[in-house]
């Protein structure tokens, strides 16, 4: 697979940084991965091998994330969605199949909702439009020990939740990979998007979405709980809802051919 990587000036200037892993003659809608909280597109590298389609495919380093601009906060989720608009402009792309995973699926249906005539599929793995009535506390917590304590200070608690017990085990090298793109985030962006996220509610928004959908959610998944997927579904008229056995929260990670089946199933 042939990586390459370029730069798009958003809505404010902030420097938008773009990994294209594959490139297509094939006249295919293009693929756009975003990836979850403290991650980058090197989230999505091993698993765009997975998804057996000839597409282009790009991933979105996020505002305050990877080798993106890092500006100051407040981040919102309308902030992101336009971040990702102008990627797709600047890439000529009039119509994307729209790939999520945790806060990047939060993006992707705030996208989804603001942009509906952009998007030829959707796909949204462990995930939430809405975390809930308390979290504006609890993210404001996360984010301040990430913020005073360090990023480090968290890794056992994310390590649980990314990866069933098993996986992490057997697969000590792929749990640092990840471990290691989380603590090279800046420690104030980690805070701002955490409230974000504690703040964000997509749900009003993206009901104008009408199209094909995959939500995809492992069945150990407590970071965004099965509940969570379920109410997205409902919401969407098109949404097909695949639990997956024995999975946490980063099921792109854990069972790459499965979630990329489902990603296929509704892409155009």
């Amino acid at each position: 697979m042939s990586i390459s990587s370029f730069k798009v000036a958003s809505f404010d200037q902030t420097q938008i940084h773009v990994t294209q892993f594959k490139a297509s003659s094939s006249g295919k809608k293009p693929v756009v991965f975003l990836h979850a909280l403290a991650m980058s597109a090197a989230m999505w590298s091993d698993f765009a091998d997975h998804l057996k389609i000839d597409a282009p495919m790009y991933a979105i380093d996020l505002r305050g994330h990877g080798d993106s601009d890092r500006p100051s906060g407040p981040f919102t989720t309308a902030q992101f969605a336009k971040d990702v608009l102008a990627v797709l402009d600047h890439l000529h792309i009039e119509k994307v199949n729209l790939v999520g995973c945790s806060m990047g699926g939060t993006v992707s249906m705030a996208f989804a909702g603001q942009y509906p005539s952009r998007v030829q599929s959707l796909s949204l793995i462990d995930t939430t439009a809405c975390y809930g009535a308390d979290a504006k506390d609890s993210w404001e917590k996360r984010g301040q020990q990430g913020f005073t304590q360090g990023l480090a200070s968290l890794l056992g608690f994310q390590v649980e939740r990314w990866f069933s017990t098993p996986f992490a085990e057997q697969n000590p090298s792929v749990v640092k990979f990840y471990q290691d793109i989380f603590v090279k985030n800046e420690a104030a962006c980690y805070l701002e998007t955490c409230r974000m996220l504690g703040h964000a509610d997509e749900r009003a928004q993206l009901v104008n979405y009408k199209g094909p959908c995959s939500v995809v959610v492992g069945d150990e998944d407590y970071a965004t709980p099965v509940a969570m997927a379920q109410e997205i579904a409902s919401i969407l008229p098109q949404a097909k809802l695949t639990v997956l056995k024995a999975v946490r929260h980063y099921s792109p990670i854990q069972a790459p051919n499965e979630v990329g089946a489902c990603i296929v199933s509704v892409m155009g």
